[in-house]
């Protein structure tokens, strides 16, 4: 039993469940696309100094640039600054629960556009358990506003754009065989640097007066939730397979919601718990639904275990 990798399973869960709170005290002095930009800024440079010390970087990779750029809109900028707005909006337990359901947006993505995806009984209760569990924390019946639904549009967005990229990159980037780290520099590298171009830094600074805010957002946010988070993840892969790693999904859902209701004071409608209960249960199903017909018709057993790996990849 390798100790070492279930410690790290665990450390991983923890770090994206508490991505939100710390999103959320940035949103009080930032805007969502400034808070992205220094995720990137201090995530970058742990992952590239961990692909500098793997020599995984390579000049020839350069041939396959137009990939990288669609991964870094996808996987990072779009998807990061979905979810920081999405944050900005809702409570961070409401967001966080919300994000557990990636896998669902995910399975949506690869059945639509993937030929060797398909849907049986088992993953269309899963995926109609998951959606029932957003419908529960939108409550659009409400008339309250209690939760903006913006904010979930917001986080749906993020989940799909997110979703998209691993088919983008099942179709296009498996088959080229690049190391995961290589890629991960490439695509947080280039969502840097168009970030850069795209945001005013109008006001950033405002940030360094909450040491609160700005150390959540460059330690937590940036070296912990999105550098240290990839090598970690590579990290579980390599000792516990990738079928596995998919399991850290149900973690942050979880943290969030402890971290929001018992740290933040955010107070959860009763409906919210038994919407984390039908979205992690249907993420539950998809990956029963996926493992069995992976073992049922083995000419599908790469692309199972590698859609298993990729959807817990960014939660």
């Amino acid at each position: 039993m390798n100790k070492a990798a279930y410690l790290a399973f665990a450390l991983l869960g923890v770090i994206w469940g508490s991505n939100f709170i710390f999103m959320k005290w940035a949103t009080e002095d930032i805007s969502p696309s400034q808070i992205v930009l220094l995720r990137v800024v201090f995530g970058f440079l742990p992952v590239f100094f961990f692909a500098l010390a793997k020599r995984a970087l390579r000049w020839e990779h350069i041939r396959y640039v137009h990939h990288f750029v669609v991964m870094s809109l996808l996987a990072t900028a779009v998807y990061y600054l979905a979810f920081a707005k999405g944050t900005a909006l809702l409570p961070s337990s409401i967001a966080g629960l919300l994000s557990g359901a990636i896998p669902l947006f995910t399975f949506i993505c690869a059945w639509l556009f993937l030929s060797e995806e398909h849907i049986d009984m088992t993953k269309a209760a899963g995926v109609a358990l998951g959606f029932l569990g957003v419908v529960l924390i939108a409550r659009p019946w409400s008339g309250s506003g209690a939760i903006d639904i913006f904010g979930v549009a917001c986080m749906i967005a993020g989940s799909m754009s997110v979703g998209c990229s691993f088919v983008y990159a099942r179709k296009f980037i498996s088959p080229l065989k690049l190391p995961a780290v290589a890629l991960t520099t490439y695509q947080i590298g280039l969502a840097m640097i168009f970030l850069f171009l795209a945001t005013s830094l109008d006001g950033i600074g405002a940030v360094s007066n909450d040491t609160r805010a700005w150390t959540g957002l460059i330690f937590g946010l940036g070296v912990c939730g999105t550098g240290l988070a990839y090598v970690i993840y590579y990290y579980i892969v390599e000792n516990l397979g990738a079928v596995a790693a998919a399991g850290v999904t149900y973690i942050p859902p979880v943290v969030a919601l402890v971290i929001g209701v018992f740290l933040a004071g955010e107070v959860i409608h009763p409906l919210g718990y038994l919407a984390m209960v039908f979205i992690l249960s249907g993420v539950a199903l998809l990956q029963y639904g996926s493992r069995r017909a992976s073992v049922s018709i083995p000419a599908l057993k790469p692309f199972r275990s590698r859609s298993a790996e990729v959807a817990s990849k960014e939660s």
